[in-house]
């Protein structure tokens, strides 16, 4: 178990020093194997706890794929048929899209219903 930055720190330099060593990574036999995975568990844990991945926010996802499908904000407001401000609200964060275009934006830009309705 990890139980301060100091030693997760520590335990991060001793696994990229394995990384370096194809064998830690591949055989099975090798002692380095063994310590590279259950170091890498160690962190992991860790991580989760202490560093949680937070859910993206609908503003990020949506200027993600934005930026995945070469779309501008006037040619998004076309996609999801509402006007370029109301685009730039949604955004900016000034305003929450209705039912209505939060559906349009989960089906056409592929993001999951859950992201876009906040569950």
């Amino acid at each position: 178990m990890i139980r301060t930055d100091r030693e997760y720190n520590i335990i991060v330099e001793r696994i990229e020093t394995l990384l370096q060593n194809p064998d830690h990574i591949e055989n099975e036999n090798s002692p380095g194997y063994v310590e590279l995975n259950l170091l890498s568990d160690l962190v992991a844990d860790y991580e989760e706890q202490n560093y949680p991945v937070k859910k993206p926010s609908l503003i990020d996802v949506v200027k993600l794929r934005m930026y995945e499908r070469g779309l501008n904000q006037k040619r998004l407001s076309e996609l999801l048929g509402v006007s370029t401000s109301r685009v730039s609200e949604y955004l900016t964060g000034k305003s929450e899209p209705t039912l209505k275009i939060a559906r349009e934006i989960s089906i056409k830009l592929d993001i999951d219903p859950t992201i876009v309705l906040g569950v």
